[in-house]
């Protein structure tokens, strides 16, 4: 068994030096050491000393991960974690009764968004408990029968849908989420078209890392496998930072939120299969492509 790639070297300023630094700058550019300057001292101080204490062994890794991932809360946006539309499962409100229950029934999730015509226009967000209490007092209900099934109107038992801007930060929808009993949003870009969604699970993963139960699906590909000769291979879709997470690497994030959209801003190309690409002290090796996705990449450290 091959031995472990080692990780890209972290350097981490001791606490008092991280918030000199920061107020010199400050001062270079003019700008005033007030309460937002304080915070961001403070912030980074934090976050200084706990990569600190996993750099010296006090801190665990995975203590280390959740306490720097509830600090990242105000600084990261919805749009970094959200599933992106192409990923997102909807109902079209036009389908027939029956199979708009089968469908809903044979999802692993519980909120599935309405539409009709276009998944632009979304009607509704349907939870499947609703549909279920509908479908029983069709049923069973008064004059109900079996055939009272395609009477069902699936837009009267949807929940209205909650918009919110890609802008939003994650701290600020986790409040949001609680102060309005709901766990479930629709990501809209600045011009109303529809870009993801996000639920509080989503939120709470940054935090505490991946959350499953007996319905989700877990395949294969769900996070980095290692092979034989010290590669990893990645799923185009993972975003940059659950693979820093579990690997201790330092791939940088801010051009890009997954490693397909890494390696496609580096490139200046959507690759081919097979093209080698070497950046940020590794290798990327295109594995699949399909349509205009990387859907598996190989990466090496060098």
């Amino acid at each position: 068994m091959p031995s472990d790639p080692p990780a890209v070297p972290v350097t981490v300023s001791p606490p008092g030096r991280m918030r000199r630094l920061i107020q010199r700058l400050l001062g270079v550019v003019g700008l005033p050491s007030d309460r937002a300057s304080a915070m961001l001292a403070l912030r980074e101080d934090i976050a200084g000393a706990i990569a600190l204490g996993h750099s010296e062994g006090a801190v665990e890794k995975a203590a280390r991960d959740r306490l720097l991932g509830a600090l990242d809360l105000g600084h990261r946006t919805v749009d970094e974690i959200m599933r992106h539309r192409r990923q997102i499962e909807m109902i079209d409100a036009d389908l027939p009764p029956g199979d708009i229950i089968t469908r809903v029934l044979a999802s692993p999730h519980t909120r599935l968004p309405i539409f009709r015509d276009s998944d632009d226009t979304i009607l509704g967000v349907v939870h499947a408990k609703d549909l279920l209490r509908e479908v029983d007092r069709l049923v069973r209900g008064g004059s109900g029968s079996v055939e009272g099934i395609e009477n069902l109107e699936i837009e009267k038992v949807a929940m209205k849908p909650y918009f919110i801007p890609d802008t939003t930060t994650l701290d600020e929808q986790m409040r949001e989420f609680l102060a309005r009993r709901t766990h479930f949003a629709l990501v809209v870009d600045e011009y109303g078209a529809l870009q993801g969604l996000i639920t509080l699970e989503d939120i709470l993963e940054e935090i505490v890392g991946e959350i499953t139960d007996e319905f989700d699906v877990v395949g294969k590909d769900s996070g980095p496998t290692q092979t034989g000769d010290g590669a990893f291979l990645v799923d185009g879709a993972m975003t940059i930072r659950d693979l820093n997470r579990a690997t201790d690497w330092r791939l940088p994030d801010d051009e890009a939120n997954t490693i397909a959209g890494l390696v496609i801003h580096e490139a200046q190309m959507i690759p081919n299969e097979g093209q080698v690409f070497s950046f940020h002290g590794f290798r990327f090796t295109v594995i699949a492509r399909r349509e205009n996705r990387i859907t598996k990449l190989k990466l090496r450290p060098l």
